[in-house]
């Protein structure tokens, strides 16, 4: 399983673009230097008592970016509990489901790759 804290991953950055002072990025996906081809990017919003039914992905990876509100996931045949700033890579075949069991809504990026498997 690979779950993160979106801060970890973040790496400081002087000077971007000739600007002020730093910035902190993680770029999880880069075209010249992956060989990927990107699928998709979803902006989700999942209300309370909604879910993302379990399912079964495959040959791709897909990426979940927890930015708003708190739930649980099934992750890579786990339960786990999931909040903004978390992170989640589902490998290529892997397994999930999200349940919003709170009384706020979920927000959260969705962006998935196929290619030449260098994504794992």
């Amino acid at each position: 399983m690979q779950k993160h804290c979106l801060n970890d991953l973040m790496q400081v950055e002087y000077n971007c673009h000739n600007g002020l002072d730093h910035v902190k990025v993680f770029r999880a996906f880069s075209a010249d230097n992956d060989g990927k081809c990107m699928d998709f990017l979803d902006f989700v919003n999942v209300p309370p008592g909604a879910t993302i039914g379990l399912h079964r992905h495959g040959d791709n990876c897909e990426w979940y970016v927890i930015m708003q509100g708190q739930g649980k996931m099934i992750f890579c045949g786990e339960e786990i509990s999931i909040k903004a700033g978390d992170v989640l890579k589902n490998p290529a075949f892997g397994e999930h489901a999200l349940f919003n069991d709170s009384n706020d809504v979920i927000a959260l990026i969705v962006f998935q790759f196929s290619g030449d498997n260098k994504h794992e």
